[in-house]
């Protein structure tokens, strides 16, 4: 219990016409120190009765870094308290100005609120919440600390790779064999990308005038399985954390069964939304660290994070993965450029994370936030 600013204000204000009395006479100070000393020691009177608040905080939703969430805290009191409620934000999220210090009445039944947004790739801690109780006339205050903290997972930012260069993303589709490539299908013009051993070339020689066509071989019907595996030097935890994420994502999308082994966790090959969930928070908290030699030999799909940026390894191939993403032209395309925007926030149309993924909770559903999400 303490004094607040206008608490010591008024032990000024007697202090002074004590000096006062002194000099010239108490007669008439009397009426000015005597109401402030009563209203003193009622207001430490009542800031000792104050009964703690029982303050319950509800869970924050899961999301990717850009995403904005509520933060809600209810309140159970048995009278209505003058308070100020601050709750203290760890790195990896932010809040608009003070939103988080709340100058309020404190009353059952009330919910304390504010937005969230995150920032960082992590698990964040929030609180712990501390609460000031003040008298009436606010000049005694008294002060409550809830150590319980809440967390929050913040997933990494997703890249939808469909936009990437064709005969990459057959490199990932191969590493699965989910193809029958003895069982054609059908043909279509070539597009920039495609495989070299697709093209059909007895239908290019008998139209020489016309573009290229390449053969599509019937998906096989099984869903096939991938072990992806991660690793990465220091201070790239971020680079393969969101590498990782986005190639899972892309082969979860084509119905595989997808694994993860990464230096300090691992999850089995599973398919499914609740199983890419459960991979984002899996490389939410993943950080630096090498696989050993076996690892990276039984691993379909490869992807290592250092000093020189991310890439991808399938099948004898590297891949860098600003190229998967579509943010860099393939090596030796005439007349094409690539796009350096930044991740999130502010990236061109064809450098944005995965738009489909935006406002989504854990269970799928959409919120209409128009911001990333799972």
């Amino acid at each position: 219990m303490r004094l607040t600013r206008r608490g010591w204000g008024v032990v000024g204000i007697v202090l002074f016409c004590l000096v006062m009395a002194a000099q010239y006479g108490a007669r008439s100070l009397n009426a000015v120190v005597a109401p402030l000393v009563l209203v003193l020691l009622a207001g430490a009177v009542t800031a000792k009765r104050a009964d703690r608040p029982t303050l319950d905080r509800r869970p924050v939703e899961e999301g990717f870094p850009g995403d904005r969430r509520p933060v809600r805290i209810d309140v159970d009191v048995d009278k209505p308290l003058s308070a100020t409620v601050v709750d203290s934000l760890p790195d990896g999220v932010r809040v608009d100005g003070d939103d988080h210090v709340m100058a309020t009445t404190l009353t059952d039944g009330d919910q304390l609120a504010y937005e969230l947004e995150f920032t960082d790739r992590g698990r964040h801690e929030l609180g712990p919440l501390l609460v000031t109780v003040t008298d009436i006339f606010g000049l005694v205050s008294r002060s409550f600390t809830y150590t319980r903290t809440q967390p929050v997972v913040v997933y990494p930012t997703v890249y939808d790779l469909r936009g990437g260069a064709k005969h990459d993303l057959q490199l990932l589709r191969d590493a699965v064999g989910r193809y029958d490539r003895e069982e054609f299908d059908h043909l279509r013009e070539y597009e920039r990308g495609d495989s070299l051993r697709d093209i059909h070339w007895k239908s290019a020689a008998k139209r020489p005038d016309q573009e290229l066509v390449v053969k599509e071989f019937v998906a096989d019907s099984s869903v096939g399985s991938v072990d992806l595996a991660g690793e990465c030097s220091p201070g790239r935890a971020d680079d393969l954390a969101t590498a990782t994420a986005s190639v899972a994502t892309y082969l979860l999308r084509e119905e595989v069964a997808v694994g993860v082994q990464l230096p300090a966790a691992s999850v089995g090959a599973e398919s499914g939304e609740g199983h890419r969930i459960e991979l984002l928070r899996t490389l939410a908290l993943v950080g630096p660290g090498e696989l050993d030699d076996q690892k990276r030999r039984e691993a379909d799909v490869l992807v290592q994070a250092d000093a020189d940026g991310a890439r991808v390894l399938v099948a004898d191939h590297e891949i860098p993965f600003e190229r998967l993403t579509g943010r860099m032209a393939p090596r030796g395309a005439v007349g094409a450029t690539g796009s350096s925007g930044d991740r999130v926030g502010g990236a061109s149309e064809d450098d944005r994370p995965d738009e489909s993924l935006r406002g989504r909770d854990s269970s799928g559903r959409g919120d209409g936030s128009g911001v990333v999400g799972a």
